[in-house]
């Protein structure tokens, strides 16, 4: 068999070759094409040789810290379970003038900065408030419009599904309605 196939497409003649048969398909070579010509380089040689025991290394005491902390787990919680009524009350009262500590820096600093905004902007603006008033006034002007223009869209879609509403009324031709335990028919006059 040929190592190329006829297909015919729409009118069209292609040639289909597949990439796992020689000298077609990725680059012409087929699935040799997509392996590397030659061995691997020195950097890559290098960096194995390197890599391997660094990153062994790196796993054999990530495997000892683990195992380090599992075994102070097992030790220390007979101890939490026994010392808890102390513990839990100390933890708390240190995690509570911690946050105190760190709320109350935060706050130091928002004043601050709060301060010097309000600093910068009274030095910046005494001589720019009328180019600010206008572009407020400017802003304002298509609020308002943007507004009234949204007030329009949505008075015309009511009004345009009231029209929906009247139309199928009108389309029916007996409108049946129920008082009680008696059903009256009524019909409807266009």
């Amino acid at each position: 068999m040929a190592d190329t196939h006829r297909v015919d497409r729409t009118d069209r003649h292609l040639q289909f070759q597949s990439p796992y048969e020689g000298g077609g398909g990725y680059g012409g070579g087929g699935y040799k094409s997509m392996m590397p010509e030659s061995g691997p380089s020195t950097t890559q040689v290098l960096s194995l040789l390197i890599g391997v025991p660094v990153v062994g290394s790196l796993l054999a005491l990530a495997g000892l810290l683990l195992a380090g902390s599992v075994i102070g787990l097992m030790v220390a919680l007979p101890l939490f379970l026994l010392f808890s009524p102390v513990i839990v009350p100390a933890a708390l009262t240190i995690g509570l003038a911690m946050t105190g500590f760190l709320a109350s820096g935060m706050f130091g600093l928002t004043g601050l900065s709060s301060i010097s905004w309000v600093m910068n902007y009274l030095r910046g603006t005494r001589r720019t408030v009328p180019e600010q008033l206008e572009y407020a006034k400017r802003r304002m002007a298509d609020a308002v419009g943007y507004a009234g223009q949204k007030g329009k869209e949505m008075g015309q879609h009511v009004q345009n599904k009231a029209q929906d509403v009247k139309q199928y009324d009108i389309s029916k031709s007996h409108d049946t309605t129920t008082k009680g335990h008696e059903t009256q028919g009524r019909t409807t006059a266009a």
